[in-house]
């Protein structure tokens, strides 16, 4: 276990002679342990970790200028969306969400001032599949950086930079961490000069984790994938009750045959996730009573942690997203989402089928 260098400065020999380390914000010893970790995970160079998954986001968005604009996805993290609109639209760079899992409307929307191409895949909170390589090849065509935010997969299910994508970002919080207890963002790539960029934004932000942050989810990073097993197989189970239940309308999850995209989740990811989303019968009323009479499910934000977590995405994770918006991407008041956790199956399924009746 790499050591917790609780650390702020580094003795230097003379001016400027030091052994890699000077200050902390710059570079860390458990945080550059924590960040080649990252980079061998998704299978690139260059890993980089930061104080939040938004910290990441913001660094990415600061490599473009005013005037130039970004394609995303219109089913999104609420806190990409407010961060987005709320906070670099009035620097003057221009954001487009749309549906992005025909690639038609990809090219439909590129222009000329077109720099980055934001994929999340599967979505949040609708699990909606967007084809990587596809998009990926089409921005590259266009000179288009291509950013996957793969937090919902991690990268024991899916690895962007494989198939085309320049960035890959992570909400660390969730399944690298995997155990609630750490706020951490990361970005892996491969490419040089965008890399130095990146380190520069980094440390001239300064939005970094300290040393026990890193240490946890190198912790973390361990479990992985005996995690990523068991809250697959549990979403499997779960996502199959659902779907023949009378009283559930919709059941997102890219496992079921009946997902849009179940063919290119099928082709791009080792499984498909332990996160699902769910419309409930009736009303907002109804969806608050079914959340009230969960026990094993927690209602919290969040996710991919090993407990099992119930979230209705309305009023909490995507409420910063006008009404209007969120239901064109069906963010609707009687949809549930669920971060399946790794507890017996039979106990969770049974906590459903309480609170469904």
């Amino acid at each position: 276990m790499p050591p917790i260098y609780q650390t702020s400065t580094y003795k230097q020999v003379v001016p400027g002679d030091h052994k890699g380390f000077e200050y902390s914000r710059t570079a860390n010893p458990t945080r550059s342990h924590l960040q080649n970790a990252l980079a061998a995970i998704e299978n690139g160079k260059y890993g980089l970790a930061f104080a939040s998954g938004l910290a990441s986001i913001d660094a990415v968005i600061k490599l473009l200028n005013p005037g130039e604009e970004v394609i995303s996805t219109s089913d999104l993290y609420g806190g990409t969306y407010r961060l987005f609109t709320k906070v670099f639209e009035k620097y003057g760079i221009k954001f487009h969400f749309a549906d992005l899992q025909q690639t038609s409307t990809l090219e439909q929307l590129i222009n000329k001032n077109t720099r980055v191409l934001w994929i999340e895949t599967p979505t949040n909170p609708t699990l909606k599949i967007i084809d990587i390589a596809a998009c990926a090849a089409i921005a590259k065509k266009h000179g288009i950086l291509t950013v996957v935010d793969n937090t919902f997969a991690s990268p024991y299910l899916q690895q962007p930079l494989g198939l085309g994508a320049d960035i890959v970002m992570h909400s660390a919080t969730k399944y690298l961490g995997g155990h609630s207890d750490v706020i951490m963002g990361a970005l892996v790539l491969n490419d040089d000069t965008l890399a130095e960029k990146l380190y520069f934004l980094q440390n001239a932000s300064g939005a970094v984790p300290g040393p026990q942050d890193s240490f946890l989810v190198l912790r973390g990073i361990k479990t992985l994938h005996v995690r990523m097993q068991r809250h697959c197989e549990n979403a499997a189970h779960i996502a199959a009750f659902l779907n023949n239940h009378p009283k559930v309308k919709n059941v997102y999850w890219p496992g079921l045959p009946t997902h849009p995209n179940h063919d290119v989740a099928k082709a791009q990811m080792k499984d498909f996730g332990g996160m699902l989303s769910f419309e409930i019968k009736g009303t907002m009323t109804d969806a608050n009573e079914f959340i009230k009479k969960l026990h094993l499910f927690t209602l919290a934000e969040s996710l991919g942690g090993i407990e099992s977590l119930a979230g209705h995405p309305a009023t909490m994770t995507h409420a910063s997203i006008p009404k209007e918006e969120r239901e064109k991407s069906g963010v609707t008041d009687t949809l549930i989402r669920l971060s399946v956790g790794i507890e017996d199956k039979d106990d969770l399924l049974d906590d459903l089928q309480n609170a469904l009746g």
